[in-house]
């Protein structure tokens, strides 16, 4: 801490979308619009697969923490971006900004793991579907959940960190919320070798999970065309394809932030790619999971039925 700024006290100004004003009313609807969705879907996941016996298997106990995710990852950004639009109030303290750095990488590193481990988990269903009970116990998918937490909290804590330890000039932040590349564009000294570090730990937390979930998704596909049903082939090509599309948008768009020199990184650019992982993904992601899924329609159909008899 001592080698930071001291006028940094006051904080910062967000700029957000100013400099498109036209835009910042169309985007307050349609933010808060997506935002009440992904507040909606996920916890309509989160409820059912606690209240269904019939959800409580491992792919609905990894997309509980999808879900519960989502919605962390969300708040952390949203409210403060709906804030900004409004023109109430575009400014955030220090520590705010450390703070919500510090639980947005969390949270977005979180996902990529936990990302990797329902793609093992549909890999084991369809590619072994006779020792897939035995293989996706009850112990192997707690303790898959909690690596997932861990990995991205030391990965949060390692760029956290290194930020941190940097000497920044200046108090505007050309984005909507504090993200890394920006606050580097802020760097005031010569940062090439805490940049390198953080760029190993960026790859290893974003590319090494998308060629993994790839792979995995590459058996399945080689797996499905062995199906001789064409209606079977049909349905697992959708929700494949489907997922494929989350995955394809989250970690294409992430991929696209973190790992961009600073020199090449496009502020403006930067914060319309944002929208895609911090507000279109979570409100994506209930819908893809779950569209075509009988048992989460006949869940629902039955808490709506409880509800109904309840009142």
């Amino acid at each position: 801490m001592g080698r930071l700024n001291t006028s940094w006290g006051e904080g910062f100004v967000l700029v957000g979308f100013s400099d498109w004003p036209q835009l910042e009313l169309l985007l307050f609807i349609f933010i808060s619009i997506s935002y009440s969705l992904t507040l909606f879907g996920n916890t309509t996941i989160i409820a059912l697969s606690r209240l269904d016996h019939r959800l409580r298997t491992p792919m609905y106990f990894f997309l509980s923490h999808l879900s519960f995710l989502d919605l962390c990852y969300t708040t952390s950004t949203v409210p403060q971006l709906l804030v900004n639009l409004s023109r109430l109030d575009q400014t955030i303290s220090y520590g705010g900004c450390v703070a919500q750095l510090f639980v947005s990488l969390a949270l977005g590193s979180t996902e990529c793991v936990l990302l990797v481990v329902m793609a093992f988990d549909r890999y084991a269903a369809v590619c072994r579907p006779l020792r897939y009970t035995t293989i996706m116990h009850t112990l192997l998918c707690h303790i898959l959940a909690i690596a997932s937490w861990l990995g991205g909290l030391v990965n949060s804590l390692i760029q956290t960190g290194l930020m941190m330890a940097m000497r920044l000039c200046g108090h505007h932040l050309n984005h909507f919320f504090c993200e890394m590349p920006v606050l580097l564009k802020l760097a005031c000294e010569d940062t090439g070798g805490t940049e390198a570090k953080m760029f190993v730990a960026r790859a290893v937390i974003l590319v090494f999970p998308a060629v993994l979930i790839l792979g995995s998704y590459v058996y399945i596909g080689r797996a499905v065309l062995k199906v001789k049903s064409m209606a079977g082939r049909r349905k697992a090509f959708g929700t494949c394809g489907s997922h494929l599309v989350v995955v394809s948008l989250f970690y294409g768009s992430a991929i696209y932030t973190y790992l961009q020199p600073k020199d090449s990184y496009s502020e403006n650019e930067g914060k319309f790619v944002a929208l895609f992982y911090t507000i279109i993904t979570p409100m994506l992601n209930p819908l893809i999971y779950t569209l075509r899924n009988k048992d989460v329609k006949g869940a629902l159909w039955k808490l709506l039925q409880r509800g109904r008899k309840s009142g």
